[in-house]
């Protein structure tokens, strides 16, 4: 069977993604064939593509997408044909194509009560957001925690989140459209922060009595981090968790005993999706802040699959809100 999927050959600009007709192999053993009916747009999808995140050349281009199983392979007795499943990781990336084959034991089952394109928005950035707060920080009641790029895809959904458990949540924006757009979803105190001039430290001490933030999150990376350490209080924890800036700087561990001995992690999301257990785990209390309300799933951009490059400009640009999804 053959299908349209996007390729890339090199490391570079949007250009390098190449729409192409490419054969589908039929599932083997373990295996199903699913129709993609939304994909997700991840920022991580742009770092692989400029090379930040090495990946094997040639490939295809991103790694969360919700589909219909087609026909299943030899031995697949767990799932049937018209049944909505989803995937994040755990791939070959080819989530940008309309079909692909995809082993069983990387998919998740949607719940009725979640359509495609709100669980291709939301399955991998919820579930980061799910191991971020509820895990490599335990967000508690009366904590008070820093989200950076909060009207991002991962950042709306973690405001909202946290906001359930009792959290306030502080969160930088770039502009003030943003801004309103992070405090309907969650963000108590949203800051607009440029690229030039005056930053965020200042402003977070502020809002919490001098005190500092109980956990900094921070996706953006260089340009940020130095201000995300001088936002977390006294034993702290700031968690990197993204480079939308390029990497954070080194940091001299004996220096921090200095600056209040916060706690420092790298946090990805592989190292906390190891087995399909916690997986499914984490997939479950994602799929369960969405029933009660608490995570409101927004698809703020829509564009065609074959308009994939002009999505990854509009993202690296910082024209796109919450999340995005590609629809074959």
């Amino acid at each position: 069977m053959k299908t349209n999927a996007f390729r890339i050959y090199k490391n570079g600009g949007p250009g390098e993604l190449k729409w192409e007709t490419v054969e589908v192999p039929a599932p083997g053993r373990g295996e199903v064939l699913l129709r993609h009916t939304a994909i997700g747009l991840n920022l991580a999808d742009t770092y692989r593509r400029t090379g930040l995140y090495p990946m094997p050349l040639p490939n295809g281009m991103g790694n969360e997408a919700v589909g219909v199983v087609e026909a299943v392979g030899p031995g697949v007795r767990a799932l049937k044909v018209g049944d909505r499943v989803g995937y994040i990781g755990g791939q070959a990336f080819d989530a940008y194509s309309k079909r692909r084959v995809a082993k069983v034991a990387s998919l998740i089952p949607i719940p009725k009560y979640i359509d495609d394109r709100a669980a291709a928005a939301s399955l991998l950035k919820g579930i980061t957001a799910q191991y971020l707060l509820r895990d490599a920080y335990k967000v508690k009641r009366g904590d008070t925690i820093l989200v950076h790029a909060a009207a991002g895809g991962v950042g709306v959904i973690m405001c909202q989140w946290a906001k359930a458990l009792g959290a306030t949540v502080i969160g930088t924006v770039s502009t003030e459209e943003k801004a309103r757009f992070a405090k309907r979803n969650g963000c108590h105190h949203p800051i607009v922060v440029k690229r030039k001039g005056p930053k965020f430290a200042k402003k977070v001490r502020e809002l919490t009595n001098g005190d500092g933030v109980h956990c900094v999150y921070d996706s953006v990376g260089k340009e940020t981090w130095e201000e995300s350490m001088a936002s977390v209080r006294l034993r702290g924890t700031v968690i990197s968790f993204g480079s939308a800036s390029g990497k954070p700087p080194l940091v001299d561990i004996a220096a921090t005993g200095n600056t209040g001995s916060p706690f420092i992690a790298r946090c990805s999301l592989v190292n906390y999706t190891t087995s399909r257990k916690e997986t499914m785990a984490r997939a479950d209390d994602l799929f369960a802040a969405i029933k009660k309300g608490h995570v409101k799933v927004q698809v703020k951009q829509r564009y065609k699959l074959k308009d994939a490059p002009k999505a990854h400009r509009d993202i690296e640009a910082r024209r796109t809100t919450g999340s995005t999804v590609l629809i074959p």
